[in-house]
């Protein structure tokens, strides 16, 4: 399992365990008298929030090498989570006393009439034109805590300085409030509709007004509401103009708004839970306007509004990245195991010919053995053949191939293809799409000069000594006493045939035979047991090539394949802090 660090040491892999490092790169409320910070003042100094964004900024940072190649590698989901990190850090700058809260709606909704009603003056122009409303409108109320005003903050969200109010009214309950007048986002303009955008990407908090008519509208449920649903805890939907509709026919309209929520996944904020309040106002009535506007002081009085909008953005982002990091399955890949190295090295093994060279190497030490503890007459045999074989003209390789040792072993890089080929498919296996390619990439990369390791390795090391044991010198002395003997007694008989004298007739013959059965017995008692020794030096030969080919292999494609698990296993461990709400 790729669940520990992995190093290669000495031929062989040692794991360890991976210290986690997350480093504190965000502190909002470090210091309670600094304005800026994205936190409540209740948070300490390491919230969840601190560790999830430290944990995407090393996500980001280990992943750009390997996933910001090609488009549709990853490369849009790692631009979004650099601008998110972008505007949190700009965020976090600009004073936390100040909550940014923006009216968006459809052409003709009332958000300029509403906006006015909340201010307790008109300052936004309601006419009967459309699209009325071509520049974001500003109304901030001072937040006592901060000696800085709201203009840092109007600055980033680019509402020009003539478009900026100041609440005509104090109010308690609202300090700290930015209330921003949008321009439509259904206007037939394309600049009011990029600007609405714009916009409702970087504020803290939005209120979504509907009107009868248009309040199922398929553009603002589909486009915006659907993909604000992470958004819901610093969302309002509002039903404008409610002052239209009869007391049953209102009850309708709002159930069936609450419905319509509910289908695109906004969680509804009712009986205590979390999630987006929905309410029904006359702006021009002013109907209504006083819960809408408690529900504001809510928002704001906690101060936690730009938080929960960043959550709202992370969580959004954490969940395009995950098929980046994470399997279909969700279930952790297995990396390299034991199985898939071993499986590695065998194949790698047989490529350099490793079990046919210790077979080989087996069947020249018994060949060895016959030569040294044969019988004469059998050496002589041989000479003769491979004289025989010479005069016919075959060549003298050919003649003398079975009494010359094994030749060096040879690499077969169709083998090495293959035994590498295997290795990415077993070690991939579970992985992400793009970390898959990038581990296979890095075990090819090594692969392409393994067949040229091999070889020279295989061409500098010798083939193995072969050290002639004692009891061969002990075995070729017999023979040559048995040769003695025969010679003797075939002497000692053809001295009696031509008449010379001799000392009895069985003793010449038992010479004779018992050399000529005594020779081919010792030499096949020495061909016993060489046996052993020869299957023990056949066996450290396919070691000894094993062992080269995988000290290669580790060196060429084990150890850069390793590297690369161990980085995606360091940014699924980032990913996982990034994803977990407690950033652990």
């Amino acid at each position: 399992m790729l669940d520990e660090r992995t190093t290669a040491t000495e031929g062989r892999w040692m794991v360890g365990p991976l210290a986690p490092a997350v480093p504190a790169a965000f502190h909002p409320s470090a210091a309670p008298d600094r304005p800026g910070g994205l936190a409540g003042a209740e948070d300490g100094p390491d919230t969840a929030l601190d560790r999830r964004l430290t944990a995407l900024r090393e996500l980001l940072g280990l992943s750009r090498t390997r996933l910001a190649g090609e488009p549709g590698h990853g490369s849009d989901e790692l631009a979004a989570a650099a601008r998110l990190l972008d505007e949190a850090a700009a965020r976090e700058r600009l004073p936390r006393a100040y909550t940014c809260v923006a009216i968006a709606g459809a052409t003709g909704s009332g958000k300029s009439t509403l906006f006015n009603a909340l201010a307790g003056a008109r300052l936004s122009e309601a006419g009967v034109r459309r699209p009325t409303t071509a520049d974001a409108l500003s109304c901030a109320w001072d937040a006592q805590e901060s000696a800085e005003g709201p203009d840092d903050l109007l600055e980033r969200l680019g509402v020009p300085v003539q478009s900026r109010r100041q609440a005509p009214l104090a109010d308690p309950g609202l300090r700290g409030l930015v209330l921003l007048d949008l321009p439509d986002h259904d206007s037939l303009d394309a600049t009011h509709r990029q600007q609405a955008d714009r916009l409702l990407a970087l504020v803290d908090a939005v209120i979504w007004l509907v009107d009868p008519e248009k309040y199922a509208d398929a553009l603002l449920h589909e486009h915006y509401l659907r993909a604000f649903a992470d958004h819901a805890e610093v969302s309002l939907v509002v039903l404008n103009q409610a002052d239209r509709l009869p007391g049953e026919a209102l009850d309708v309209v709002l159930h069936d708004l609450r419905r319509l929520l509910d289908e695109r996944g906004v969680a509804l904020g009712e009986h205590g839970d979390p999630g987006a309040r929905v309410l029904a106002v006359s702006a021009l009535t002013g109907r209504g306007v006083g819960e809408l506007r408690a529900e504001l002081a809510q928002l704001v009085a906690g101060r936690g509004a730009a938080a929960r909008r960043l959550v709202a953005d992370l969580d959004g982002l954490v969940r395009r990245l995950r098929p980046l990091y994470v399997a279909a399955d969700g279930v952790a890949p297995a990396g390299l195991t034991d199985e898939a190295r071993e499986g590695f090295e065998e194949r790698l093994a047989a490529a350099v010919g490793a079990p046919a060279a210790g077979q080989a190497a087996e069947r020249a030490w018994l060949r060895r053995a016959d030569r040294a503890c044969g019988t004469p007459w059998s050496l002589l045999l041989r000479w003769l053949a491979l004289h025989q074989a010479e005069r016919r003209g075959e060549p003298p390789a050919l003649a003398a191939k079975r009494l010359r040792a094994a030749e060096p072993p040879s690499v077969s890089r169709t083998d090495v293809e293959r035994a590498v080929r295997r290795l990415v498919t077993d070690t991939t296996a579970g992985l992400p799409e793009p970390w898959a390619e990038a581990v296979g990439e890095a075990a090819w990369r090594g692969a392409a000069a393994l067949p040229r390791a091999l070889e020279s390795a295989l061409g500098a090391q010798p083939t193995g000594t072969q050290p002639r044991p004692r009891w061969w010198s002990a075995g070729a002395v017999g023979q040559g006493v048995l040769l003695a003997a025969q010679l003797l007694g075939l002497g000692w008989l053809l001295a009696a045939l031509v008449g010379q004298p001799a000392v009895g007739r069985w003793l010449p013959l038992a010479l004779l035979a018992g050399g000529a059965l005594a020779g081919p017995l010792l030499a096949w008692g020495c061909r016993i047991a060489a046996r052993g020794p020869a299957r023990v030096f056949g066996q450290r030969e396919t070691w000894r090539l094993r062992h080269l080919a995988a000290d290669r292999g580790h060196r060429h494609v084990l150890e850069p394949l390793v590297a690369e698990l161990l980085r995606y296993r360091e940014v699924r461990e980032r990913y996982v802090i990034a994803a977990s709400p407690n950033g652990r």
